[in-house]
């Protein structure tokens, strides 16, 4: 090859490998690159040993019933996943119905404002969003409603990355992010106009937990809307097949246990919420919900390879090929759920806090 063709080759190459390593999959424009890919709070040498800590948790199902070890558990899977979720998939880390000639991005932008206008909040209103991530409904909501949303979420890497995005977009002024637990959050009685989650409180171990305190923050006669996870009425707990989706729902997304959708409206009523309205949003004729994970599996391979190069140079931590695999084989495990229907991640149920009783004359 003369020097010509020589030097064209090599320029060819070095642009490739530059578009394959700093610019493919960013998730949305300003997000996440595949160089940037880290362990969130935890330091880039302890990340594969908090993702053995993370799979031994499983190993001993007594340790999931107990409470108080579910928020450090949690804690530690959104920093081992953080980055990879908003490099692979946005800044929303929930699922949402597809849309017939809709982006991913729009069913999802959609699906966040279908929350807001449930609860009827006006602009002004302070809403707030239990466990919001790094605040991609956050965003989509506050631009949509103009109402001031005050996320929350157990993740200090993730508050970080929150209030960053919430800058970019220019929503800073109308978007707080706090970090705590959300079964011990940090507000006064009857503070919000209203308040929603997506996908969230499944992380709770005790459900009427998060509910009560929802429950004690919100205002007399104020909504309530959450998006739960939970097993349907062709889930057959006797199905080996059945369980093992399940379980490996339950071990790849940090659940201390799935529910059934027939115990969400019993315990919201046993807090005090009287329950508006209750559908499940993944069920007909809504479109799969699942055929996002399926159309990403090229993808995966593709991002794979990128995460071991990265590992195998130093740039990614150790333990992050861990991370990516295991978010594949979850992500299996979710699109058998949907496709047998045993599982849905939007089973939708509107809340209301009563208003106070009239005081007797």
């Amino acid at each position: 090859m003369d020097p010509f063709g020589l030097f064209c080759t090599g320029a060819l190459l070095a642009c490739g490998l530059y578009w394959f390593v700093c610019l493919l999959g960013p998730a949305e424009q300003k997000g996440k690159r595949a160089v940037d890919l880290s362990g969130g709070s935890i330091s880039a040498e302890k990340v594969q040993d908090n993702y053995k800590q993370y799979w031994s948790f499983f190993r001993q199902p007594k340790e999931i019933e107990t409470a108080e070890k579910v928020p450090d558990f949690v804690d530690t899977f959104y920093n081992l996943v953080t980055d990879i979720y908003e490099w692979g998939w946005g800044q929303s880390f929930h699922f949402s119905p597809s849309i017939r000639g809709k982006s991913h991005r729009d069913a999802t932008r959609l699906h966040e404002e279908m929350a807001v206008d449930l609860i009827e909040v006006k602009p002004g209103d302070r809403v707030l969003d239990v466990g919001c991530g790094v605040g991609g409904p956050m965003r989509a909501i506050a631009a949509h409603s103009r109402a001031n949303v005050v996320g929350i979420t157990i993740n200090e890497y993730q508050v970080n990355r929150a209030r960053l995005h919430n800058k970019k977009a220019g929503l800073d002024s109308l978007c707080e992010v706090v970090c705590g637990n959300f079964l011990e959050m940090p507000f006064k009685d009857n503070t919000f106009d209203g308040a929603y989650s997506i996908e969230a409180t499944c992380h709770a171990p005790k459900l009427e937990e998060v509910y009560a305190e929802v429950f004690r923050v919100l205002k007399p006669g104020s909504l309530y809307v959450s998006y739960e996870w939970v097993t349907t009425d062709s889930y057959r707990g006797d199905n080996p097949e059945h369980v093992e989706v399940i379980q490996g729902i339950e071990r790849g997304d940090a659940l201390p246990g799935l529910r059934n959708y027939k115990d969400i409206a019993e315990v919201a009523k046993k807090v005090g919420f009287e329950v508006v309205k209750e559908k499940d949003l993944a069920k007909p004729p809504a479109l799969p919900w699942w055929t996002r994970l399926k159309m990403g599996r090229i993808a995966y391979w593709r991002n794979h390879i990128l995460v071991t190069v990265l590992a195998s140079i130093g740039i990614a931590p150790k333990g992050t090929v861990d991370v990516h695999e295991m978010l594949f084989k979850t992500a299996d495990y979710l699109t058998r759920g949907g496709d047998s229907g045993i599982f849905s991640p939007m089973h939708m149920i509107l809340l209301r806090k009563p208003q106070v009783p009239p005081t007797q004359s």
